[in-house]
């Protein structure tokens, strides 16, 4: 009999079950991971890799909204944009919904999954592929990064990469943020996706004292997937010589939403703002 509910047991005691819809629309296994993609009851379409909830189309928006539009708004003027990992493409039609940018290079080490996803995924990500602006690489993010032709081009670069398992294990770790810091423009931002700190909090600290020995500027703020059960999730950026989260840059990212007229389903100026505001016990994870 085909399964009727999916079980995900990513922490220590805790898991969570989605019962089904029907039987799954993909279940494969690709040259790197185990691929799943399914109709949930309560939250959407489903991307699960490795047995790994990645996406749903009920809360993408909180996710990959805030990597996206939050420091695109800041920074004013990004222009290239560059995505590790997103095979589901939810944060480049994001990046893609800014006039101003030129370029969005979206590089996925797992072609299997940018085509499952293209098939199953649509509503979420058809202007994408449709987009002229969006460069698709099937190649590994780390050694992309460190091409000659990556040096100084991105103005903003989104760490959309799974847990540090599997292939995602190279995308964390000081060598890859020297060469995130070596393909960046000055000026120009990192936003990363940091765990839950609920039950991942060693992962906050880690994180924010490798980004703290490369870059002069780097911090942490938040989102709330429900499907990324355990509560807050943590979202961490580096700057190669401004800052997120400053008066100056709210202000300025409420006067480009006011004007760019963006369609949210969870970004807003104030999300935006309160999104840097840390309850104690998070705060008590960020390095020294």
């Amino acid at each position: 009999m085909p399964a009727t509910s999916f079980k995900e047991r990513l922490h220590k005691g805790y898991a969570q079950t989605m019962e089904l819809v029907g039987k799954p629309l993909a279940e494969e296994k690709s040259q790197f991971q185990r691929i799943k993609i399914f109709d949930s009851v309560a939250n959407g379409r489903v991307l699960v890799l490795d047995d790994i909830v990645q996406m749903t189309t009920r809360d993408e928006s909180a996710y990959a909204e805030m990597l996206t539009h939050l420091p695109i708004l800041e920074h004013g003027k990004v222009e290239r944009v560059m995505i590790v990992g997103g095979g589901d493409l939810s944060i480049a039609d994001e990046a893609l919904k800014h006039k101003g940018v030129k370029e969005v290079v979206l590089v996925d080490i797992d072609g299997r999954v940018v085509e499952l996803c293209k098939k199953h995924f649509a509503e979420i990500n058809a202007k994408a592929f449709k987009d002229k602006r969006l460069k698709l690489e099937i190649a590994d993010a780390f050694e992309y990064l460190g091409r000659k032709e990556s040096k100084a081009r991105f103005d903003l670069i989104i760490g959309d990469r799974p847990d540090p398992i599997g292939p995602g294990k190279a995308l964390f770790g000081e060598t890859f943020y020297d060469r995130i810091k070596r393909a960046l423009k000055p000026g120009g931002f990192a936003t990363f996706q940091t765990g839950v700190p609920h039950y991942q909090p060693w992962e906050i600290t880690e994180a924010l004292e490798e980004l703290k020995a490369f870059f002069p500027q780097s911090g942490l703020y938040l989102t709330v997937v429900p499907t990324y059960i355990g509560g807050f999730m943590a979202l961490s950026w580096a700057g190669k010589g401004a800052r997120l989260g400053t008066p100056k840059g709210l202000k300025r990212a409420a006067a480009a939403y006011k004007k760019s007229k963006l369609k949210t389903d969870y970004y807003n100026p104030a999300v935006h703002a309160a999104a840097f505001a840390l309850p104690e016990w998070v705060k008590r994870l960020l390095p020294a």
